[in-house]
Formats: structure tokens, C-alpha cells, sequence
């Protein structure tokens, strides 16, 4: 029997199309366009938040303002308090807004976002909590909130912002143009406190760690210059105790309460942790 043949040229509509359907996923794959969240034609601070109306002012790092209305916009204060090395804890009380650190670089959510502190006049820092820090030798502070896009909230072409002098002047004054009664800028000046009488009883605190659960749940525990500290902790697995700042250790042993007592002598915010396990038991906040 004579095998079957082809004419020639047969082939050719086959190849073409392989060709084709080669060419069609070369495009779709790894060469084509990265997926965003940005909408076409607009830049990382334009991202698909619709909330607000974005102004074309920038502040002094280039951010550009998103307007919104005082009687829905965030607002902010700062305190500052002295620590003992001549640096500044600072902490700040929001209202309608929340920190979303898993959310930065995303679209413009209301209520939403992160804080950056400008010290004077430079911005230095971003906070994704209503706790942070300023060096020595910071004249003046000032906190702005700003969306998870990176825009600045603004109300009435102003940004949301307070501002603390930490060389013992007034606070900034207002710009020359007058802000709208309702603003949601604030400022404040900020005075060293007194130091308090140390406390002659003593405070004890009881934790417990069960693999990466800690009972009660972590939390800040407030205290004054002078007060003593106890800190029994209970876990299920070898590891140490540690408090920054006050650089106190402690073992801890499966099953067995540790106890660390110490003397509250040194004012600012610190924290209490595992190094094994790297669990945040508690923060310490010493005025």
C-alpha cells in the first residue's frame, strides 16, 4: 500500500496559527503590563479612592491635598512629654480616623490612613500608631494625617495637622488666611510635667503565655515616675523576659511563674517582650 502524502504546502495555515497563538501569549505573559491599583493615566497619589475632592496644593514634601468636609474630617492632637535621655514621646488622640498600616499605598479611604511628624519644618518620620518619638534638639513638631494613598486630609484647603513647640514658646500662630470655625487643625503647646512622688505600694501584674496567645491580651500599663513594677509571667516554653529601656531579664521556664520587679525611674513608653518567641506582653507608659 502507498503511504498516504500531503501536498505541499499544507502545512502552511497550521504553522500560521501556532504561530499566532504563540505570539497572543507571549503578550499576556510576564512582558505585558504590571497590574496596579492605580487607575490608568494616574499617578501613585491619584489612586482609586473616591473620597474627598483632590485639590492641586501639595505640602512641603509634595503630597498633595484631599479635601473633605470639617464636620466629617479627622482630627488630631499631639502631646509631647519629655523623656530622660532629652528626646520627646509623643502621643496622639484621633477622632474619626484610624490607622491602617496594611493599607498604605492603597486608594483613599475615608477616616483612614497613617501620621507623619515634621520636625521643624522637615518631615522625618510616618506613624502607624498613636505613639512615636522626637530627638533631642527639636524646636518644633508637627503631626499630619494623611490618607493610605499618601495625600494630606485637608479641610478647608488646610492640612489636618497639629502642631507642638518643644522649646518652651507659643505655639505657631494660625496662617494669615482664617480657617473656617470646625477646622480639624489643632494646635498645642506642651509644658514638662512635674515629677510625680514615687509610690510607696507597689504594683503587680500577671501574665500568661500560651504559644503566641498572652493573657490578658497586651495593653498599655500606665505608671508614674517612682512606682514599683512587679511582673509575674507564666509560660509554656523556655524563654526571657525582656524590658527595653530599663534593659531587665528574666528567664522564664516552662509552666514556672518568673518574677521581674522593677523601679519606674525613667519616664517614656516601653516595651515588655519574649526574644525566643518575639511576643509583645505589654507596653510600660512612665510619666
Amino acid at each position: 500500500m502507498t503511504p498516504a502524502t500531503h501536498p505541499r504546502g499544507a502545512a502552511t495555515p497550521l504553522l500560521s496559527l501556532v504561530l499566532v497563538l504563540a505570539a497572543a501569549l507571549s503578550l499576556a505573559g510576564c512582558g505585558g503590563p504590571a497590574t496596579t491599583h492605580h487607575k490608568p493615566g494616574t499617578t501613585h497619589e491619584e489612586a482609586s479612592g473616591s473620597s474627598g475632592t483632590l485639590l492641586p496644593a501639595r505640602d512641603e514634601s509634595g503630597h498633595r491635598l484631599r479635601e473633605v468636609p470639617a464636620a466629617t474630617a479627622p482630627t488630631v492632637r499631639a502631646e509631647a512629654r519629655p523623656d530622660t535621655e532629652g528626646g520627646w514621646n509623643v502621643h496622639l488622640t484621633v477622632e474619626r480616623f484610624r490607622f491602617t498600616p496594611d493599607s498604605t499605598g492603597g486608594a483613599a479611604l475615608p477616616g483612614r490612613g497613617h501620621a507623619r511628624l515634621l520636625t521643624d519644618g522637615r518631615e522625618t518620620a510616618r506613624l502607624y500608631g498613636d505613639w512615636g518619638h522626637v530627638p533631642p534638639g527639636v524646636r518644633t513638631l508637627t503631626v499630619r494625617l494623611h490618607a493610605d494613598d499618601h495625600t494630606v486630609w485637608a479641610v478647608a484647603g488646610a492640612p489636618v495637622q497639629a502642631t507642638v513647640r518643644l522649646d518652651g514658646a507659643p505655639a505657631t500662630s494660625a496662617p494669615p488666611n482664617p480657617r473656617p470655625s470646625g477646622t480639624a487643625t489643632s494646635t498645642a503647646t506642651t509644658t514638662a510635667p512635674s515629677s510625680p512622688r514615687p509610690s510607696e505600694t507597689g504594683r503587680t501584674v500577671t501574665l500568661t503565655i500560651t504559644g503566641k496567645t498572652v493573657e490578658p491580651p497586651p495593653s498599655r500599663i500606665e505608671l508614674k515616675k517612682g512606682e514599683r513594677l512587679t511582673l509575674r509571667v507564666t509560660g509554656d516554653r523556655a524563654d526571657t523576659l525582656h524590658v527595653h529601656g530599663y534593659d531587665r531579664e528574666v528567664p522564664l521556664s516552662p509552666g514556672t511563674p518568673a518574677t521581674l520587679t522593677l523601679t519606674a525611674d525613667r519616664t517614656g513608653l516601653f516595651e515588655v517582650e519574649t526574644h525566643e518567641s518575639g511576643l509583645l506582653l505589654t507596653q510600660l507608659v512612665v510619666r
